[in-house]
């Protein structure tokens, strides 16, 4: 979901034309593929262990290459684009607020990977065709800097409403809803708390108390907002961003020094709940080894590995949590959630609303 190599650019969530590309896995001018290369397209946060990566290349006798495309809604869209002569073989990072999109273009062929009868419930979606495998979950939520608020005697915002408050005026940075993951999620959130009709007015709001958008999260948290340890140094001057509910565990855990408390703190009642997904990609040429390679994902192996590298939380039942998570950064326990096919829906047409009322 993120970590410290995710890229935002501005490319946009409206699909436009863009050269096929071709990678290894995929078919060359020659016509041929390496069967012994499973080739991952993902957004820039992919990361596993290197131990664990190489167990499951011992085991299953595929070598794994990656292929990052930026932000999640670019490389979602690039896999669109490129889908009938793709990339690679796997695509993961789709999430619940761009999964429609991805779904609706044919982008995943149905495999039901080994282990998906172990994911929680409620993270299972599409069981009719199986063309995604959930993979991780996470919440997007304001993230507030403790020291600009203990400075300034300030109480840290908590809701979605506390954020349009005067006291808060030019504190908040949010990504750009139309080329940002999170950037949507915070505005689905926003939808889900006000309604078809309300979050328009709300965002109004935002807009007059100041709020800044900017196009990915890597410039949101590590340029422009003062609370982490990037951000200080490039004289971020924003104590609210929009993040992660895991987003103060890695602050604690990339410190040179760990710190007995996390320099940042989550607002709960600003989170949307996140869920991402890996597919088999349609035309993909190495459908054998994509195929085991998204039974790996669900392998209790990488299921305990990925939260400390991804920073994200499991849906595989009964994977380990870090006690950092739990200290630092738990999990919302009332987040803004939308029915996949209200996303669906409406998406599109709220971006479009969205850009033209804060960008305009």
């Amino acid at each position: 979901m993120h970590n410290k190599t995710l890229a935002a650019v501005a490319v946009g969530l409206g699909l436009v034309t863009l050269p096929a590309l071709t990678g290894c896995g995929s078919t060359d001018a020659t016509g041929s593929s390496d069967s012994k290369t499973v080739t991952l397209v993902s957004h820039d946060s992919w990361s596993v262990s290197k131990n664990v990566l190489k167990d499951f290349e011992k085991q299953s006798g595929y070598k794994v290459k990656v292929l990052p495309g930026g932000d999640a809604g670019q490389a979602v869209n690039k896999a669109i684009l490129t889908k009938d002569n793709p990339q690679g073989d796997v695509f993961f990072g789709v999430d619940n607020t761009l999964l429609s999109r991805a779904l609706d273009n044919g982008l995943f062929q149905p495999y039901e990977a080994k282990g998906t009868d172990l994911v929680l419930p409620q993270y299972r979606v599409d069981q009719a065709k199986h063309r995604v495998t959930p993979v991780d979950t996470g919440d997007i939520c304001v993230n507030y800097d403790k020291a600009y608020f203990s400075e300034h005697k300030l109480t840290p915002p908590q809701t979605f409403a506390d954020l349009a408050k005067p006291e808060y005026k030019n504190l908040l940075v949010t990504e750009n809803a139309a080329t940002s993951s999170p950037g949507l999620g915070f505005l689905l959130g926003s939808a889900a708390q006000y309604g078809d009709e309300g979050w328009q007015g709300y965002w109004k709001k935002l807009k007059a108390n100041g709020v800044r958008v900017v196009d990915g999260w890597e410039q949101a948290y590590y340029q422009e907002f003062s609370g982490s340890s990037e951000g200080r140094k490039a004289g971020g001057d924003r104590p609210l961003v929009v993040s992660y509910a895991s987003s103060p565990p890695a602050e604690v855990i990339y410190a040179k020094k760990r710190p007995g408390t996390a320099p940042t703190g989550v607002s709960y009642g600003t989170c949307f709940r996140q869920t991402e997904y890996a597919g088999l990609l349609s035309n993909a040429k190495n459908t054998k080894g994509g195929k085991a390679f998204l039974d790996f994902l669900l392998t209790k192996e990488f299921q305990d590995d990925m939260p400390l590298k991804m920073f994200v939380y499991p849906v595989r039942e009964a994977a380990q949590v870090p006690p950092e998570f739990t200290k630092y950064g738990p999990q919302a326990k009332n987040p803004e959630t939308l029915a996949p096919a209200k996303i669906a829906a409406n998406r599109d047409q709220w971006v479009k609303s969205w850009t033209s009322l804060v960008l305009k």
